[in-house]
């Protein structure tokens, strides 16, 4: 049985993402010695070498969603604009840009979260339990998964990949770095969607970019 703390054990003596770890104990039968030479192997272990390396060349990007209803501007770095110039680069950006579109993230990762906007989420999450019926203490461990899966929806790095859900958009993030050996970060974003903040008819934008993305 692969269990979180031999999950996290991998992460720390590789730095390579959770989900790459867990695969990695899969596949050696939690094996930790063989998990790390898979996970080399793979070139996740020297990706995550490769990440606190500056990266501050790149592009920023555009998408625009048939008849403008959604725009999305992404900045993505990579140390060198050799790279940046590449056609294997500028595609996988377009793909964060196009998965932006459709998944409506708010930030890139969850250290971007206000404190206190993760506090008031407690509180309502909080409530919504208690008007459940739970125990306290019930509440209280329902909150501590609730706000995890919140936290998830709501940052790019943790989302499922809209191109291939196993995957989130940091393990597809660290098999680039890895295949171009070079560190890479999405530094920021901004979406808009025709009519946001106005009442309008609601339509389901994300189906209809979901559906061109995988088309």
């Amino acid at each position: 049985m692969i269990t979180a703390s031999m999950v996290k054990e991998l992460r720390d003596r590789t730095g390579v993402g959770m989900m790459d770890c867990k695969r990695a104990l899969q596949d050696s039968n939690g094996d930790m010695e063989k998990a790390i030479e898979l996970l080399r192997e793979r070139g996740l272990a020297s990706a995550a070498k490769k990440a606190g390396r500056i990266a501050a060349e790149g592009i920023v990007e555009s998408y625009i969603h048939a008849g403008g209803r959604i725009g999305v501007l992404v900045e993505v770095n990579c140390e060198t604009d050799f790279v940046a110039k590449t056609d294997e680069f500028k595609a996988f950006v377009r793909d964060i840009a196009m998965h932006i579109a459709a998944t409506n993230p708010q930030y890139v990762s969850r250290d971007q979260i206000p404190q206190e906007d993760l506090e008031k989420e407690k509180e309502i999450l909080r409530a919504q339990a208690i008007n459940e019926g739970k125990p306290e203490q019930i509440a209280d461990r329902m909150v501590a998964g609730r706000i995890e899966k919140y936290v998830k929806e709501i940052c790019l790095m943790e989302q499922p990949f809209v191109k291939d859900p196993d995957k989130t958009v940091q393990d597809v993030l660290n098999e680039q770095i890895a295949t171009i050996g070079e560190n890479m970060s999405v530094r920021r974003f901004v979406r808009f969607e025709k009519g946001e903040g106005l009442e309008k008819r609601q339509d389901d934008f994300v189906d209809e970019v979901m559906s061109q993305v995988r088309g």
